[in-house]
C-alpha cells in the first residue's frame, strides 16, 4: 500500500475513533451491556447467573409462584397471601453478574421491560450493594391489561417505599428485580419477554 493510500485512510479512521469514543452506546459497551435477560436459557440470565425466586415466607406471609420459560417467555403465576400485620412478596432478581457484583449502569437512562401483565401488581425494582436494608428504587410497571407492551421506566422514577429518598447509585447495581407486593391477598400474573436497560 502507498504511503499516499495509508495516510488517506488512516485520517477517516481516527476521526472516527475519536467521535465515537465518548458515544454512551459505545461506554455501554465497555462496561454494563443493556441487555439483562432475553429468556433464551432456562437454568441461567444473559449474565450467565442461576435463576432464582424469593419468597416472603421468612417475613411471616404465605405467597408462592411460580416460574417457567416457554419459547424465550418469562411466565410468572403466584398469589400472594399476607400474615397478620406483615406485608406480601415475591421477588424474581436477574443478577447482572454471577456473583452478584456491583456494576455501574451509568451509561444508560433507566430500565426498559417487554411486557404483558395479565392480572395483579407488579414492580421493576432496581438493588444496589450501598442500601442494606432491602428498601431498593422500585416504581410500578404501568401496562394495560392482557396486552404486550414495550415499558420504559427511567432511573430518575425509581423510588424507595419505607426509607429516605436518596438518588439510586448506578454505579453500584447488582440487579433488576421483577416484584409483585401487596398488602392484601391477590393472585397475580404476567409474562415478560425481554428486560435491559436504555
Amino acid at each position: 500500500m502507498s504511503p499516499l493510500l495509508r495516510s488517506s485512510l488512516f485520517v477517516p479512521v481516527a476521526l472516527l475513533l475519536l467521535l465515537t469514543a465518548g458515544s454512551p452506546a459505545l461506554r455501554a459497551a465497555a462496561g454494563a451491556p443493556a441487555l439483562v435477560d432475553d429468556f433464551s436459557n432456562p437454568a441461567q440470565t444473559a449474565h450467565g447467573a442461576g435463576r432464582l425466586l424469593f419468597t416472603d415466607k421468612d417475613a411471616g406471609s404465605q405467597s408462592s409462584a411460580t416460574q417457567r420459560l416457554e419459547n424465550g417467555v418469562l411466565l410468572v403465576t403466584g398469589e400472594l397471601k399476607p400474615g397478620r400485620g406483615a406485608p406480601a412478596f415475591i421477588s424474581i432478581p436477574l443478577l447482572l453478574t454471577p456473583e452478584g457484583k456491583p456494576t455501574d449502569v451509568g451509561a444508560f437512562t433507566g430500565v426498559r421491560l417487554r411486557v404483558k401483565v395479565n392480572q395483579g401488581p407488579l414492580t421493576v425494582q432496581v438493588s444496589t450493594a450501598d442500601i442494606t436494608n432491602f428498601d431498593y428504587h422500585s416504581a410500578p410497571v404501568a401496562a394495560k391489561r392482557g396486552e404486550w407492551v414495550e415499558v420504559r421506566v427511567p432511573f430518575a422514577d425509581l423510588k424507595r417505599a419505607w426509607s429516605e429518598q436518596t438518588a439510586l447509585n448506578t454505579k453500584l447495581v447488582t440487579s433488576v428485580n421483577l416484584v409483585s407486593f401487596a398488602m392484601a391477598p391477590v393472585a397475580f400474573a404476567y409474562e415478560v419477554d425481554e428486560i435491559g436497560f436504555y
